[in-house]
């Protein structure tokens, strides 16, 4: 676990494996960025010029390792890009700094101490720096064999081990704010990284009721009530849509209730998450080359689990309860059929068009439940559809509701917590497509607008006067390509910091 300290040694003088100083792009070639003043004057005040020669621009997210001359207590200096130079007067924003941090921080693993002389004006600028860094420093490592060397490599794996301690230059750790903002960064990417190793844990390994137990540990380390139900509960609940979904697996399904509560709190906030451990499409199976990632379909219940265990750590003065639907979608003789019928746990019926569209199903159950205990808000957290990635792409998700003020306002957090997103609308008039002469409503509608259709759905089963919104997080939940900024391949963690911005804005008393 990479450890965070606020430093206000000057970026000469620290001792450190390396240093890292931003660099911008400028039209006369890069520039040296804020905070690296004493860097460049080791350099002669000529860093810029040898970065230069070196090939580096400046551009965002750009690395550039060098030797360190005298004058420095660190024997390596590393130029990131921080993108487009700014006036004079102007500040990078926040995520400029969290990317910087990151892509310089990936670049360091196997080094054991960094300074990050990075441009700080201010705690926010403190703060995206350490959480940059803290994620950017991540790696899964849990399934790669070998032991560590003197290097911080494990022997005969190739696999370097993170950078192990971070020490954000321009810090002040005598000052409350940036204490605060330091030790909520540290929370925060723990869990996000948390979130992160579950995604990426194999399914042979994490199934529903693994996948509880995590769950059922980390509530009581931190003081959380903690609900299981199990197959048998799950029956005589009659939660129909994540039994019908998981009875094709021998790994029984589970539905997990995970409480935060404050007493102070005037606000409750429920947080579902579609927890699929694998999803194989069901019988309605998914052809060759769309399996081998299926892992990461459970990325929505880790970004809520991960959610509610940061709110308790931050103490933050709102409830907050996450409910994972935990379910393994496998084809057996005892899997659910195109053509069956579900009685949801809200005593709807469901005709299963597809199994492949089975996290609504899932959902559905969770969000009636959720309802019934009328929170002020519902979020659900899915990687739901693969529309969703054909309209966004890769890296935005994208959020409907119920309430176009509460829809908004998750953009805006989300936003200005560094996550992209979108807001979508719900076309009444797909509605209809998912009209069934059998069932109540059918789990699949019109093919365009497919993501939407999904939404339509899950607001089915809400309850009513409960602002709900949905964040459909199939593009960024799981990175396929190259690593970038402070983002790895593989499990992203995605949406936890918008459901933690969201938190703490509602104990604040700042939405609704």
């Amino acid at each position: 676990m990479t450890a965070l300290t606020l430093s206000t040694s000057g970026a000469a003088a620290l001792r450190a494996d390396a240093i890292v100083v931003g660099v911008a792009k400028s039209a006369k070639g890069p520039v040296v960025a804020p905070g690296a003043e004493a860097v460049d004057k080791a350099f002669d005040g000529k860093l810029a010029s040898v970065l230069e020669t070196l090939g580096a621009t400046g551009g965002e997210g750009e690395v550039t390792k060098l030797p360190a001359p005298s004058g420095l207590k660190s024997p390596v200096v590393l130029a990131v890009g921080l993108g487009t130079a700014l006036d004079k007067d102007d500040a990078y924003s926040a995520e400029s700094l969290r990317r910087a941090a990151g892509a310089a921080a990936r670049a360091l693993h196997g080094f054991k101490k960094a300074g990050f002389a990075l441009p700080v004006e201010a705690v926010e600028d403190a703060a995206a720096i350490a959480e940059g860094a803290l994620l950017g420093a991540y790696a899964f490592t849990a399934y790669q064999g070998g032991e560590k060397d003197g290097k911080g490599e494990k022997s005969g794996s190739g696999v370097k081990e993170p950078l192990a301690e971070i020490a954000v230059l321009g810090g002040k750790p005598r000052d409350k704010a940036f204490k605060a903002a330091a030790e909520r960064a540290l929370a925060l990417t723990e869990e996000i990284n948390r979130a992160r190793d579950l995604v990426n844990t194999p399914p042979n390994d994490l199934y529903p009721e693994s996948f509880a137990a995590v769950v059922a540990a980390a509530g009581k380390e931190h003081g959380l009530k903690v609900q299981v139900l199990d197959e048998k509960s799950l029956t005589k609940g009659g939660y129909g849509g994540i039994l019908g979904v998981g009875q094709g697996s021998e790994h029984g399904p589970r539905l997990v209730k995970l409480a935060y509560t404050h007493p102070k709190a005037e606000k409750t906030l429920a947080f579902v998450g579609k927890g699929i451990t694998y999803d194989s499409g069901g019988i309605s199976l998914k052809p060759a080359g769309h399996n081998e990632t299926m892992k990461c379909d459970m990325a929505g219940a880790a970004a809520v689990f991960a959610a509610v265990i940061t709110a308790a750590r931050l103490g933050l003065r709102v409830n907050v309860t996450g409910w994972l639907a935990l379910a393994e979608n496998m084809p057996s003789g005892g899997a659910v059929r195109p053509g069956d019928v579900l009685r949801m746990y809200s005593g709807k019926t469901v005709e299963v068009l597809n199994t492949d569209a089975e996290g609504r199903l899932v959902l559905a159950d969770a969000l009636t439940r959720a309802s019934e205990e009328r929170p002020d808000a519902i979020v659900d957290v899915a990687t739901l559809t693969g529309a969703m990635v054909l309209a966004l792409g890769n890296r935005t998700f994208g959020i409907m509701g119920n309430d176009e003020s509460f829809r908004t306002a998750i953009h805006e957090i989300a936003e200005e917590a560094g996550e992209q997103s979108w807001p979508m609308p719900l076309p009444a008039e797909l509605r209809k497509g998912m009209d069934s002469p059998t069932a109540d409503i059918a789990n699949m509608g019109e093919r365009m607008g497919g993501g939407l259709v999904a939404g339509l759905f899950l607001q089915e089963f809400v309850g009513e006067d409960i602002a709900w919104a949905h964040l459909d997080i199939a593009g960024p939940a799981f990175n396929d390509g190259g690593p970038f900024g402070y983002t790895p391949k593989g499990g992203t963690g995605s949406a936890v910091r918008t459901l933690v911005a969201l938190a703490e804005r509602t104990a604040a008393g700042d939405l609704g």
